[in-house]
Order: C-alpha cells, then sequence, then structure tokens
C-alpha cells in the first residue's frame, strides 16, 4: 500500500484484501523499537509460509518500499503496489477527525507527503494499481510516473 495517512489505505485493505491476506503494519507495533527491521522479518516469515501479505503503512519513497519488493522477490512471489491517490486536503480532515494516537501529528502528514513519489514497475512492481476517491472499485494501472499532486 503507499498513501498518506488519512488516504484510506486501512480501509481499501479491510474492503479489498484482509480475507485473504495477512496485513502487516509497523502501527500494529506502536511502541516496539525497530519498527523496520521487525515488518521485515514478519514479511519475510509469512512469505516463506506460503501466505499472501499485504503491508499497509505510507511506503512514500522507492526507497522505503525497496525491502518489501525485494522480500517479494527473494520469496519468488509477485509483487503489486496500490496507490490511494487521495487529496492531502481529504487526508488532512480525516486525520484530524481521528482521536488519540491514531491521529498524526501535522509535521508527519507533511513530511510523508513531501518523501511520496507514486510507485512505478521501474521500481521492481510487477502491476500498480491506483485508486482514488470515487473511483470504481476495479483496480486501474496507474499513470506513467510524474509530479505529485
Amino acid at each position: 500500500m503507499v498513501g498518506l495517512q488519512g488516504a484510506g489505505k486501512s480501509t481499501w485493505v479491510a474492503r479489498h484484501l484482509a480475507a485473504t491476506h495477512a496485513v502487516v503494519s509497523k502501527d500494529h507495533w506502536p511502541r516496539a523499537r525497530r519498527r523496520e527491521a521487525r515488518q521485515q522479518r514478519v514479511v519475510a516469515e509469512l512469505l516463506a509460509a506460503g501466505r499472501s501479505v499485504v503491508v499497509d503503512n505510507t511506503s512514500p519513497s522507492p526507497e522505503e518500499r525497496a525491502p518489501l519488493v525485494a522480500a517479494a522477490r527473494a520469496a519468488g512471489v509477485p509483487v503489486r503496489a496500490v496507490w490511494v491517490d487521495t487529496p492531502v486536503e481529504d487526508c488532512l480532515a480525516r486525520n484530524d477527525a481521528r482521536e488519540g494516537r491514531a491521529r498524526v501529528p501535522l509535521v508527519g502528514v507533511l513530511a510523508a507527503r513531501a518523501r511520496l513519489r507514486p510507485p512505478s514497475e521501474d521500481e521492481g512492481f510487477d502491476r500498480v494499481d491506483v485508486v482514488r476517491p470515487g473511483s470504481p472499485p476495479a483496480d486501474r494501472r496507474v499513470p506513467p510516473p510524474g509530479p505529485v499532486r
């Protein structure tokens, strides 16, 4: 999954993948140290066990996505990116409606926005789909990389 906090990634995962995939997210371990290393270990273990996995994080940059692509490649499984392309204004409004630890500090959302690059097949994905608010649930291929709005 790729998208800003509040984009709707977790909702999309719950509706489309949670029944068939193990859902892994660093949010599952909010106080753990070395969450990235833990996530990589869990993903590798699930893939080695033959499970389908969805990683539900912001994953805004190619550098942050690369270890997940590499883990899928090492396991010999196809790797797909789903970019939830929600306008930043909508993400901020949804985030503002969250309570407690679920609300991400504004600086966190804006920092993710600054790093956000649309995923592309050039990163090693077999497939990249884009989901936009109000779009039909069918998958659509992402347009060629360009400026992020």
